[in-house]
């Protein structure tokens, strides 16, 4: 089986796949103080959790924004599963031509995204990842990497009302009961779930114009639910878009046997 790990700033996700199929998947927090032999003591036990050993595992692949774990995550797959991860960067095939001015910085997660997008919805295609950031990475006609806007995430930008503002609480991400909030709460989560939604919305409309009208919508991350419900610009959510797209990228990078 494949091991994908995507590494963002706020959660790791991970997925084990047998040929196709995703057979496992987790969801952990991201803390950059954790070693390798930490984060290996927790995958065994997910493993054992599913009925699975490491031995089962014969190839990893790793998408990380977060340099640190970049390297833990490595280190883990040496010693652990004695293998040689896949590290998504500069130097890996993925089949996807990036036009930006500077390619090398376009983000490894960004890119299992759009490869994932591509091979499922076809071209052109506008990816929404709702992570730290809110990033809109668009797929050209000829299915290359066109460009991106990033924007605040949902929660970032509510953590920073909750800091920036006295009497502004923490507030829970879910729908209110209508765009005029009559109390503090409700108010929030209107601009929050709505505007967000709005946002979506308007550079959608910009995107589509730039790259095709017939451009579909995905979205992924774990707020791609509470926003897609609210618009219907958003036509699929697929959670685990970046480990599919960690698959397909480890097929075209392999170590040889």
């Amino acid at each position: 089986m494949l091991l994908t790990i995507d590494i963002g700033n706020t959660n790791i996700k991970l997925g084990l796949f047998e040929g196709e199929q995703i057979r496992a998947h987790w969801r952990l927090a991201t803390m950059r103080e954790r070693l390798a032999d930490e984060y290996a003591m927790l995958l065994l036990t997910l493993l054992a959790s599913a009925g699975l050993q490491k031995e089962d595992i014969r190839g990893c692949a790793i998408s990380s924004v977060v340099p640190a774990l970049t390297q833990e995550f490595t280190e883990l797959g040496r010693r652990y599963l004695h293998l040689e991860p896949v590290v998504i960067g500069p130097d890996v095939r993925t089949g996807l031509a990036i036009h930006t001015d500077y390619p090398a910085e376009v983000g490894p997660d960004l890119i299992v995204n759009v490869v994932a997008a591509r091979h499922l919805y076809g071209a052109p295609v506008i990816v929404i990842g709702f992570g730290t950031a809110t990033t809109f990475s668009v797929v050209s006609r000829a299915g290359d990497f066109a460009g991106v806007a990033i924007a605040p995430g949902v929660g970032t930008a509510a953590d920073a009302l909750f800091r920036a503002a006295a009497r502004l609480p923490q507030v829970e991400l879910s729908r209110p009961p209508r765009a005029a909030g009559t109390n503090t709460v409700h108010a929030m989560q209107s601009g929050l779930i709505f505007g967000f939604a709005g946002l979506v919305e308007g550079l959608v409309k910009r995107l589509r114009a730039e790259v095709g009208e017939e451009a579909r919508v995905v979205a992924t991350g774990g707020l791609a639910d509470l926003i897609a419900a609210e618009t219907p610009l958003i036509e699929l959510v697929e959670p685990n878009l970046a480990l599919i797209g960690l698959r397909l990228v480890y097929a075209l990078n392999r170590p040889s046997e």
